[in-house]
């Protein structure tokens, strides 16, 4: 991921679109139903990216270079960890919804990104990363549950064969996360960054699982249409805490 183009940029001569007023984040008590459908959610990206990876590592007609079968064997590797990381999560009942802070190990933010990366196809992608931000500091297992829900939701709702961008930069003294694609700001996805509860089964349920995590962290999430065409959501998260 090059850093050459930073977010400031690319935001540049966004229209921002802030959902209706009224709408907050009250909490709810744990739902048997929401932790089920919250899980099956989650396990659709990882379950989806691991039968990929193996079916590429299978593929006698495509020749592999040693770097290329490391570099799949690490991606698996990390998929797997994620899938034991969802079940683990499980079992803590509301934890599935919102990891609490002490629970989750801190990487470099650049670690999260080649996953969430790798979900897009090559010829659909498009990523820029600054320095500065690869090597910031960020909860592992929320960040990544972030990035993969918006980058999946971008892939699942966008254009068939649009791009889908993702970027990163510090802007202040917070972290910038910019998730694109080539479709439209319409009534439901506003609808689905406000609703204090999903709905019912999985429509809007990946955007509502990032507002929580992000608001766990003491972030936000936003909304722009791109010219000529297509939307950006973008999380803004507080400077990062540094490690003693």
């Amino acid at each position: 991921m090059r850093g050459r183009y930073g977010l400031p940029g690319l935001l540049r001569g966004l229209r921002r679109i802030e959902p209706a007023a009224g709408a907050g984040d009250d909490p709810s008590p744990p739902d048997p139903e929401l932790l089920l459908r919250v899980l099956c959610h989650e396990f659709r990206a990882p379950v989806s990216s691991l039968t990929s990876l193996t079916r590429a590592l299978a593929d006698e007609q495509r020749e592999l270079t040693g770097v290329d079968r490391r570099a799949i064997t690490r991606l698996a590797r990390d998929q797997a960890a994620h899938l034991q990381a969802l079940l683990r999560d499980a079992t803590a009942g509301a934890g599935a919804l919102t990891l609490p802070a002490a629970t989750d190990p801190v990487v470099p933010l650049g670690d999260v990104l080649r996953e969430a990366v790798a979900l897009v196809p090559v010829e659909r992608r498009r990523a820029r990363a600054t320095r500065r931000a690869r090597q910031c500091p960020v909860p592992a297992r929320r960040t990544r549950r972030v990035l993969t829900n918006l980058v999946e939701n971008a892939l699942r709702h966008g254009p068939r064969d649009g791009r889908v961008g993702l970027y990163a930069a510090l802007r202040g003294p917070g972290l910038n996360l910019l998730v694109t694609d080539e479709g439209r700001v319409d009534g439901a996805l506003l609808e689905a960054l406000c609703r204090p509860q999903p709905g019912a089964g999985m429509h809007g349920l990946g955007l509502w699982i990032v507002r929580r995590l992000v608001a766990a962290d003491g972030g936000s999430v936003h909304v722009h249409r791109l010219r000529p065409r297509g939307v950006a959501l973008e999380v803004r998260l507080p400077p990062p805490a540094h490690p003693n």
